[in-house]
């Protein structure tokens, strides 16, 4: 079987790295090609060393051009792809078109959003994810979400509802497991006890992720536990970041409790030296940095957001999104919890017991590989 997945663009995101996850999984019985719409991004140089073949067409983002498009078009008369599996709304509306016309019937989407709301989402997300609504009874075979309640949400603005298969996100447990040795070198860089308390986001520099509520939440933690502190990890999460600073100022934390790391290559060590993982987001479909913090036995705090209460299950605490008073308690609550340490243990353990045995890599990829298969299997 030969799959060709198109991507909106292969820089840092959920998406781009579930994509990296499924297609460098070890199974023999599928030939991958992906062409990312832009650039070829981190994960394209990633993906080239893995042995997997990549195509860019370097569109720019928010725009479409016809070069790009004919470019698309003669990849896919090329490859003859049994299957073409779309990522994001854009590559699932324009890439889903293109290989229409370039003859090629068996098509997937894949939705990897939640909150599309006016506010939250921008206008050209709502606008192509509304078309893709309107074109979803014909252009695809399938779409996959990687979340129930994002499936949900997208069925009640128009897509068709009777194409949709869920298909939760998987990770490797051989790769993202907790590590002492990281875990102490990451701790002694941030000047950090090994045994003081750390909370950690990691997340970019987005709306999405509402740094305001996690900071205002900090901000009161912190004035009854001064001697924790607060890690922000990801793209933008840096002191370059005038914003971000400026929030600091204004949410009231104190800033010498609060690290900036920037962007790591290395989240598995990341959530090792970590103690408690914050998702603190107005919108996510099936949040990964959950999963990953879990694997690595570090118990979550999560806003009620697409699949985020599943993922945690009875492991952490899930409260209302854009509430800084729900959230600020429930680190309190996680706090006075960790100084129960026989219990704080077990929490871990059955963080990363959750994870094994209901989101591994062979789960997700055997999954898609089954609905490739019905899908050629029904002209």
């Amino acid at each position: 079987m030969k799959v060709l997945h198109i991507i909106t663009g292969l820089e840092h995101g959920g998406a781009e790295s579930a994509l990296f996850r499924l297609i460098t999984y070890q199974n023999n019985a599928v030939e991958q090609i992906v062409v990312s719409m832009m650039s070829m991004g981190i994960y394209g140089e990633r993906l080239e060393a893995a042995g997997i073949k990549v195509f860019a067409l370097n569109m720019s983002r928010g725009t479409v051009s016809f070069s790009g498009l004919f470019k698309l078009w003669r990849i896919i008369r090329k490859n003859k792809p049994d299957i073409i599996q779309t990522w994001m709304y854009h590559a699932d509306l324009i890439g889903g078109i293109d290989a229409r016309f370039a003859g090629c019937t068996n098509i997937a989407w894949s939705i990897h959003n939640f909150n599309i709301d006016k506010g939250v989402a921008t206008n050209s997300t709502r606008w192509t994810a509304k078309m893709c609504a309107l074109v979803s009874g014909w252009v695809p075979k399938k779409i996959i979400s990687c979340s129930a309640r994002s499936a949900v949400v997208h069925q009640k603005i128009g897509y068709s509802q009777e194409k949709f298969v869920v298909i939760p996100l998987g990770y490797d447990l051989e790769k993202c497991k907790r590590n002492e040795i990281a875990r102490r070198n990451i701790r002694s860089s941030w000047n950090i006890d090994p045994h003081g308390i750390v909370l950690g986001c990691v997340a970019r520099w987005d709306p999405y992720k509402d740094h305001k509520n996690l900071l205002t939440a900090f901000a009161k933690v912190s004035s009854e536990w001064p001697w924790v502190y607060c890690v922000l990890v990801g793209p933008g999460m840096d002191k370059d970041n005038k914003e971000l600073a400026d929030l600091i100022k204004k949410s009231g934390a104190k800033a010498d409790q609060i690290i900036l790391m920037g962007s790591s290559e290395d989240i598995p060590a990341v959530m090792s030296a970590i103690d408690l993982h914050i998702l603190s987001s107005l919108g996510e479909a099936f949040p990964n940095v959950v999963c990953e913090a879990m694997a690595c036995g570090t118990p979550c705090i999560v806003t009620d957001v697409g699949d985020a209460s599943v993922i945690v299950g009875q492991t952490g605490w899930v409260v209302p999104p854009a509430d800084s008073e729900a959230l600020a308690s429930a680190m309190l609550l996680a706090l006075n919890g960790m100084t129960e340490a026989t219990a704080w243990k077990k929490r871990s353990a059955d963080c990363r017991k959750h994870i094994l045995d209901n989101f591994s890599m062979k789960r997700m990829f055997d999954t898609y590989y089954d609905t490739w298969k019905t899908m050629l299997s029904n002209p």
